[in-house]
């Protein structure tokens, strides 16, 4: 494989194809929006920068990587010749299933289609397509240039092939590849979110203020990220989006969003994205919310 598309020019999207660029691939990094394209590359030239400034990359490195994308608004176009097609698309169920049921009708049967859903099923997913045992999740963890994880999903139809393929491609990008399998969440966050809700219960029923529930984590249990500030680091739609995915299919009351979330995203105070979540990020000292507006 050398020749990869990516949907989505988002966080993850551009993350995806600023690390397949710069492990030498060829990436077009498809968007139906021209302006997140235009902000997608300019993140990835900003993270290059980044990575420039610590010595971690030549001029040469960054020049070569950013060669190595093409951008498209039309996905037909920026699929053709491909060897993988990446969807990384917001976390949406019905938009993933359009997405899938376009790659299936132009991309060759060949081809295989994975997807960077966080808990959506590969089973659900693969059914809009003709190839179920060519679809596969990819999930890489945030920021992808520089987190190891590539959590590999196989469906319920997913051929070892295929697995095998994807497993050592992530190789090949300098990834630690995880195969599970396609169950509500997979691992990382089936694990993850129900700490990061029981967090947000804690500051809703009182128990601690925000900097002292994270302060908690960092030096007790030695988490480089409070989980509050994680949440906003991941976004709090996408954390409650995440949650209902899990409480939808296990009908566990024990993934229920929190109501203080659940009322943030409606108000939307959505992290770092938004400028405000459990933190305030507009101004250069990062402060607590007033989050008992929400309550």
């Amino acid at each position: 494989m050398k020749n990869i598309a990516v949907i989505g020019a988002g966080t993850m999207g551009n993350g995806i194809a600023h690390t397949f660029a710069q492990c030498g691939f060829q990436v077009n990094l498809i968007d139906v929006n021209e302006t997140a394209l235009q902000n997608g590359l300019a993140t990835i030239s900003k993270n290059l920068d980044r990575l420039l400034a610590k010595e971690k990359i030549s001029e040469a490195d960054k020049t070569n990587t950013l060669a190595n994308i093409s951008s498209f608004t039309n996905l037909k176009a920026g699929v053709k010749q491909t060897d993988l097609v990446v969807e990384a698309a917001t976390e949406n169920l019905d938009l993933k299933l359009s997405i899938f049921k376009q790659l299936d009708a132009v991309c060759p049967p060949e081809i295989i289609l994975a997807t960077n859903t966080s808990s959506i099923s590969i089973t659900q997913i693969a059914a809009a397509t003709k190839r179920a045992d060519k679809v596969i999740g990819m999930h890489f963890m945030n920021p992808v240039p520089i987190m190891q994880l590539v959590e590999v999903i196989r469906g319920y139809n997913t051929s070892d092939l295929v697995c095998e393929t994807i497993m050592q491609l992530s190789k090949t990008l300098r990834k630690t590849p995880v195969e599970v399998n396609d169950y509500p969440g997979f691992v990382a966050n089936r694990i993850l979110m129900p700490m990061l809700n029981e967090a947000m219960e804690t500051l809703y029923n009182g128990v601690a203020g925000v900097q002292e529930i994270d302060t908690v984590m960092k030096l007790g249990m030695a988490h480089p990220m409070g989980p509050l500030q994680l949440a906003d680091f991941i976004g709090l739609d996408v954390c409650l989006s995440i949650l209902n995915v899990l409480y939808d299919g296990f009908k566990n009351p024990k993934y229920a969003p929190c109501p203080l979330l659940v009322n943030m995203v409606r108000a939307g105070k959505l992290g770092v994205k938004s400028g405000e979540g459990f933190y305030d990020y507009t101004t250069s000292k990062k402060a607590e919310t007033v989050s008992k507006q929400f309550s």
